[in-house]
């Protein structure tokens, strides 16, 4: 009798064992989740939005997978203008603006994950160096048609700027133009900052704006009021052509997405951000 009681309690134990590694395996991985007490990621994560965002998103994705293997971020373009539509609607896990939104456009919930100066450019050929912050206004707004006029050679000046819905063309109004005043109805219109940068590259007399991230040999960055566009220059304030790298989320995320945002936050996350750009943490 004692036997049978003990062989009874034997096949229960078993039983009750297999039962826990099943609940274990099942508990080790969380599809689309957070990572807690060792659990896997596995998942995927859709970024859309603004172009100057975009090369650090796919370095900071490029790291977060390293870790996350079972992960895969997927990462777009499109223009803050699409990113905000994106994150407001839910047809992107993640919105990328850079811009600081407006008012009406305040409906989801936003993470500065970076700070970015923007930089004038010019043709490396140009012999101007600098311009004061009325000048820029002047030149982007058509007052200025000749850079003659900002003691550089007899040619006139070809404006180029970004499409309309470009966060880098949002915080340049906001910033140099203000309310009162548009782009010049003769700027030259590019949909990226790659574009942008190759058509002042190729053109002695052309000029347009870039984030300061993706500035390179190309071309030229010209002094504002004195002041030389780099990272060291926002960082201590005296560069005035600063603006916000913006994540967007349709509401408070979740699960994976908020792992990947928690990591592009913390120490790791803004030691690849101060590699270009200016941490916020």
């Amino acid at each position: 009798m004692v036997f049978a009681i003990t062989c009874i309690f034997a096949i229960f134990a078993v039983g009750c064992s297999n039962n826990s590694n099943q609940d274990g395996n099942r508990d080790g991985v969380v599809q689309n989740g957070a990572q807690q007490n060792g659990q896997e990621l596995i998942g995927s994560i859709q970024i859309a939005g603004s172009t100057s965002v975009q090369p650090l998103s796919e370095e900071l994705a490029m790291e977060f997978m390293k870790l996350h293997p079972k992960v895969k971020i997927n990462v777009a373009g499109g223009g803050s203008g699409a990113g905000i539509r994106s994150a407001q609607d839910g047809t992107a896990d993640i919105g990328a603006s850079s811009r600081t939104l407006k008012d009406e456009e305040k409906t989801v919930k936003e993470f500065t994950i970076a700070k970015d100066g923007l930089a004038i450019v010019v043709n490396r050929e140009n012999k101007v160096e600098g311009l004061t912050m009325d000048q820029a206004m002047q030149v982007f707004t058509g007052k200025i048609t000749n850079w003659r006029e900002l003691g550089g050679s007899d040619a006139p000046i070809t404006v180029v700027i970004r499409e309309d819905g470009s966060g880098t063309r949002g915080a340049f109004q906001e910033i140099v133009l203000g309310k009162e005043e548009s782009f010049t109805e003769d700027a030259l219109i590019q949909n990226s900052t790659g574009a942008l940068r190759t058509v002042v590259s190729g053109n002695p007399d052309a000029i347009g704006f870039i984030s300061l991230g993706a500035l390179n040999e190309d071309v030229k960055a010209l002094k504002i009021d004195g002041v030389e566009a780099s990272k060291e220059n926002v960082i201590n304030d005296t560069y005035t052509l600063a603006r916000p790298f913006l994540y967007l989320t349709e509401s408070e995320p979740q699960g994976l997405v908020k792992s990947f945002i928690d990591f592009v936050l913390s120490q790791e996350g803004q030691k690849i951000v101060e590699v270009k750009f200016v941490p916020v943490k």
